[in-house]
């Protein structure tokens, strides 16, 4: 409870982690340039747009992150993204297959013998529309 009606003012510690892990999901989403995201992806390598699980080869602290992203550790499932919408913007961070930019489900899932038979699987929206 909130030391203002009498508690320790102690926080929800399992909340609070999930939401402070869920902010780097976020990071690794809107910042393709931010420090953190090349290293991860250097370290684990890059899935279309997204730093790779790793595996057991992975930090415990980045196999949390990948549990919230995917939505497995959370009660309900996919808690982060069901939560989230990918709006275009410039067009260059948005993946043309792999990211959710036209409904609720990627374009590679809607369309898999498209996205299989594609060349240019891992263009952004900007590229392919260039």
């Amino acid at each position: 409870m909130s030391k203002e009606v009498g508690g320790l003012g102690v926080r929800r510690l399992k909340e609070f982690n999930i939401a402070l892990l869920a902010k780097w999901c976020w990071r690794c989403l809107v910042d393709r340039e931010w420090l953190w995201f090349k290293v991860l992806v250097s370290r684990y390598g890059d899935e279309r747009g997204r730093p790779r699980e790793g595996g057991r080869m992975g930090s415990a602290w980045w196999r949390e992150i990948v549990k919230i992203r995917e939505g497995i550790c959370v009660e309900g499932g996919g808690y982060f993204e069901d939560n989230i919408t990918k709006r275009l913007g410039n067009d260059l961070n948005t993946y043309f297959w792999s990211d959710c930019w036209v409904g609720t489900v990627s374009l590679m899932e809607r369309f898999r013998r498209l996205f299989d038979l594609s060349v240019h699987q891992n263009m952004t929206v900007g590229a392919m529309h260039a």
